[in-house]
């Protein structure tokens, strides 16, 4: 299977994002081109373009309009307040006297934005270079929101790498490590959902080596693992000590 890196591409619409455009193919290894003026034949499947204030994670369809960026605004039913209250499924797995959290398998980021949002230290790790772009343009977006500034809040941190060898180096141990590993899916989901979850799924693939991550967090943990899993899915890190039940997937919580 080919990988995202070697099939994308880093397209612009205007000069006055040329200069970003640029560095970031250079990071990426990527080629550029205008979308006023593209290449005889367009060989990528993905692309990433500077539009609508944000970097956004394109496909041919979307080339022109629209497009996947990370958001770095509540999600519909949480709370706009800052701490947001400790109160859903996730900020019980979590625990309320947990202070610092990694996110071992950041994907979109939305997890541990709305951690974030709850009051944690936040750290977060992604494996794929590409998303890693995504996710540090919306921290970029996020230290400049008001509410943010106004308090000086320190966003999450971005480590790219291995998450497996990442978490063997770490100095000091996080109260808990987040697990989200990609399962296969085996239920229907929203367009928005199922658009956003297959790029991720073409970026990064299954998680075969989950159960590597698993052994990989409780060794570099202090207090717990929580994992994030569909309700189909066998607990990855054997009987958990804690699980929280949502309507489509739950929480297992192993506590050290």
């Amino acid at each position: 299977m080919t990988s995202l890196s070697e099939q994308g591409a880093v397209v612009y619409a205007d000069d006055s994002v040329l200069s970003a455009s640029r560095a970031l193919a250079e990071r990426l290894g990527w080629p550029i081109w205008a979308l006023q003026n593209p290449p005889t034949e367009v060989p990528q499947t993905f692309f990433l373009c500077y539009r609508d204030g944000c970097l956004k994670l394109l496909d041919k369809q979307t080339l022109k309009k629209g497009g996947l960026a990370v958001d770095v605004d509540p999600r519909p039913g949480e709370q706009h307040s800052y701490p947001a209250p400790k109160k859903d499924l996730l900020a019980q797995a979590i625990g309320k006297k947990t202070k610092s959290v990694i996110d071992a398998t950041t994907g979109w980021a939305q997890d541990s934005l709305a951690l974030f949002r709850m009051g944690y230290e936040v750290s977060c790790i992604e494996r794929s270079p590409v998303m890693a772009e995504l996710i540090a343009d919306g921290f970029q977006r996020l230290a400049q929101k008001d509410w943010v500034l106004n308090r000086q809040l320190q966003t999450p941190k971005l480590m790219l790498g291995n998450a497996i060898e990442l978490l063997a180096g770490l100095s000091d141990k996080p109260d808990c490590i987040y697990l989200d590993p990609m399962f296969p899916a085996k239920r229907k989901q929203t367009a928005a959902t199922r658009k956003s979850m297959a790029i991720l799924r073409d970026i990064l693939g299954d998680d075969l080596d989950r159960a590597d991550l698993f052994e990989a967090a409780w060794q570099a943990t202090g207090k717990r693992v929580v994992v994030k899993s569909p309700d189909y899915a066998e607990p990855l890190g054997g009987k958990p000590s804690e699980t929280y039940q949502g309507k489509l997937l739950r929480y297992d919580v192993y506590l050290k």
